[in-house]
């Protein structure tokens, strides 16, 4: 039988698959490909976001991508009985998970309109240590001195591009704090679900919960989009529910472990699409500070892998 990976952390979200204990190199090749194609497909989905928040009400935005979203979900889902799988031994909880993942996907949106990408992924990069450091007071946890030093380490990078001191600590930045702040509570939020409700049901919550939200909210702020910008809607639903489905398909054939190293992809990604496209060129302390908290995520990655063997071992 095959076992349960770990949960998947990048900067935008997080699956638990099924797995099998021995993959294939072809088929970890598979992975990666697929899970590089999703970064880019992400990239591309936040340049669209860009432009379009620019002109058309961000819940609407969000309310086309729910949409197709959780068409994907039901279509998965329905096999296994939509009822089933939407029951929850904490529905409370999934609700405010459900409505915290639809707030901060607005804050991306809207931070997507207002500083380039590339600075945006840079300080989003940092969700997964800041789960490290939220896991010990909400989870009880523990966490090594190695991996509290890389999230020290981690932070230091965000305060290397938005420089306080050195510069004002302008509203865009105030924004992709609060959006990476929100998105490493979410995560922390998902671990709590996951002791009592499988992942297929947080992800049946996630779906519902956003299509009804973004309902309720996008007809009164709603503007109408010009032929271009139905196309870009379409893209960035069809994008959304393609990287979302090719990532699940790439954790489908290879451990996640060996996936998460290139989520990080998608700040190189960002970078190049922002230059091409919106002529935003990094400066050195961007550039600079994103290689910080990337080396820091990967170094905590490191350690948990670690600490999972040695857990392995000591049980054998």
């Amino acid at each position: 039988m095959g076992h349960r990976s770990p949960v998947f952390r990048s900067a935008r979200f997080e699956v638990c698959v099924q797995t099998p204990p021995q993959i294939p190199a072809d088929r970890t090749a598979l992975g990666i490909a697929l899970t590089l194609a999703a970064m880019f497909g992400f990239a591309v989905m936040d340049a669209f976001s860009k432009v379009l928040g620019q002109h058309l009400s961000v819940p609407q935005i969000l309310w086309v991508r729910y949409i197709l979203y959780t068409l994907l979900a039901v279509a998965v889902l329905r096999p296994m009985g939509l009822r089933r799988v939407f029951h929850s031994q904490r529905p409370l909880l999934q609700l405010v998970r459900s409505l915290l993942i639809i707030i901060e996907n607005g804050v991306f949106v809207y931070a997507f309109t207002l500083m380039p990408l590339a600075d945006m992924h840079a300080i989003a990069a940092a969700s997964p240590l800041l789960v490290i450091a939220l896991s010990v007071p909400i989870l009880g946890e523990r966490v090594g001195w190695r991996r509290w030093l890389a999230v020290g380490a981690g932070f230091l990078g965000v305060l290397l591009i938005v420089r306080p001191g050195l510069q004002t600590l302008d509203w865009p930045m105030l924004v992709a704090l609060s959006g990476a702040l929100l998105w490493g509570v979410y995560q922390v939020l998902v671990r709590l679900c996951s002791r009592t409700d499988s992942s297929e049901t947080t992800w049946l919550w996630t779906a519902v919960v956003g299509l009804l939200a973004t309902t309720i909210v996008a007809p009164a702020t709603w503007v109408w989009p010009d032929a271009s910008g139905w196309a870009m809607l379409f893209a960035i639903a069809a994008l959304g529910t393609s990287c979302h489905w090719a990532f699940i398909k790439a954790l489908s054939v290879a451990e996640a472990g060996a996936l998460q190293p290139y989520s990080y992809t998608l700040f190189v990604w960002a970078a190049i699409i922002g230059v091409i496209w919106f002529g935003d060129v990094p400066d050195l302390w961007t550039l600079a500070g994103a290689t910080v908290i990337i080396a820091s995520g990967l170094y905590a990655w490191h350690r948990e892998r670690v600490r999972a063997r040695a857990a392995v071992d000591r049980r054998e």
